[in-house]
């Protein structure tokens, strides 16, 4: 399966069989920076905010799914689960499974990580979680307990400032998250470098930090 960030709290999940799902599309006016023209078979959307679910943008007549519940798009299970926000409004976390490989995206999660959400979610191969801050959502410090009670093999940092967005959005930045963590635990993609894995690759040990380049089309 294949991952491409296409910016904020937005990716691009590609199983090999073609099946394609976006989370989390974002108004170019809003975020203040381009959204690439694509199609997908299915849609989710963590919260309704402009950032996350401008499903307009999306080409192909994709499955909108932006509530709780379980779902098969093509054989890719889907499975939604409702927490919050930090500002306290609804949340919703989403699993998939493609190609045997477990993925969550946290959307704009806020507030502890307990032992029923751990319950919930586990296990997980591959954590998207944001670092905002800033009354938005998880911070650095907050992304850290996550992760550590998660315990996922590949953690893709999200939601947090990008130079190349023209907003006034008060986020984080990418190196209040990275300066936690040791050089050797993190990977930064080159311009263009896919983020491709099979079930094998779930064999190493510890966390790794995965930071992609955003994909422009």
């Amino acid at each position: 399966m294949k991952i491409d960030w296409l910016g904020h709290s937005c990716f691009r999940l590609t199983e090999s069989t073609g099946t394609t799902i976006i989370t989390d599309p974002y108004d170019p006016e809003q975020l203040g920076c381009a959204f690439p023209v694509l199609t997908a078979d299915a849609v989710t959307c963590s919260h309704h905010h402009p950032n996350h679910d401008h499903v307009s943008a999306v080409g192909g007549n994709p499955l909108i799914l932006d509530r709780v519940g379980t779902f098969d798009v093509k054989g890719v299970h889907i499975e939604s689960i409702p927490t919050v926000r930090a500002e306290g409004q609804r949340n919703l976390v989403f699993r998939y499974r493609m190609d045997g490989v477990d993925i969550c995206h946290l959307g704009d999660i806020g507030g502890e990580c307990t032992p029923e959400l751990i319950e919930e979610i586990s296990p997980i191969d591959i954590l998207m979680i944001p670092i905002g801050g800033n009354g938005h959502t998880l911070d650095a410090e907050d992304a850290i307990r996550y992760i550590e009670l998660l315990m996922p093999e590949i953690v893709i940092p999200m939601h947090y400032r990008m130079d190349d967005c023209d907003n006034d959005y008060d986020f984080d930045t990418l190196k209040d998250f990275l300066r936690l963590f040791e050089d050797e635990n993190v990977t930064l993609l080159t311009e263009g470098q896919p983020l491709v894995f099979e079930r094998d690759d779930f064999m190493i040990e510890g966390t790794k930090i995965v930071v992609p380049n955003r994909l422009i089309l």
